[in-house]
């Protein structure tokens, strides 16, 4: 692979799979589309995204087609600003919807262990997320979004929803976005049920209280 010995050129991200870290960018100017992989990004823990600007250096590969290198992001301030709010909110809605599940178990309304399983769960869906994104990154077997998916049906959704913002992970294909939620109402709606009068007697069938 040569450099060639040319200024770094601009460009726009028209695809990206995130899923496997990769994309093409389309040159200001015109051109053939350059491939770019994750690991060309010069920072990492970089999260491209469709329509991101970046500028790069652009190499051959040993059958000549365009490969960006040291790629770096040209985002506008608006952009910069709008991830921060972003991550903030899913922090505040997972926390909020663990502590209303603390008060209700404080009111009597639900045993500890449920409130248990939501911990637990949101921890490991958050360390399943983690997992798959280094995965992504090097290329390495994926979990598969059945797993994930399942994991946030179970309880873990408050853990995904933290990971889908603070790791760049899984935030932006519209399916799995779009699966998740379904998960998310599913999740919720069982919990309702246990709320209901119904509801209470089996947990109190189940655990043995009075």
């Amino acid at each position: 692979m040569r450099i060639q010995k040319t200024p770094r050129y601009q460009g726009k991200i028209t695809s990206w799979k995130a899923d496997q870290g990769f994309g093409f960018i389309a040159q200001n100017g015109g051109g053939p589309a350059v491939f770019a992989h994750i690991k060309s990004f010069a920072i990492r823990g970089i999260r491209p995204a469709e329509n991101d600007i970046v500028t790069y250096q652009l190499t051959i590969n040993k059958n000549g087609q365009p490969r960006a290198e040291n790629v770096a992001l040209v985002r506008d301030g608006a952009s910069r600003q709008a991830r921060p709010h972003t991550r903030t909110g899913a922090l505040v809605a997972a926390t909020g919807f663990l502590s209303l599940m603390a008060v209700f178990v404080l009111a009597g309304e639900l045993p500890l262990l449920v409130l248990g399983v939501y911990l637990g769960a949101s921890v490991i869906t958050f360390i399943a997320y983690a997992v798959d994104k280094s995965a992504a990154r090097n290329n390495h077997r994926r979990t598969r979004e059945s797993t994930l998916h399942a994991l946030g049906l179970v309880g873990g959704w408050p853990g995904a929803l933290v990971a889908q913002q603070v790791l760049r992970h899984k935030s932006k294909k519209q399916s799995f976005r779009t699966a998740f939620w379904l998960t998310v109402v599913v999740n919720c709606g069982a919990l309702g049920s246990l709320l209901t009068s119904q509801g209470a007697s089996a947990l109190r069938s189940i655990f043995g209280s009075a």
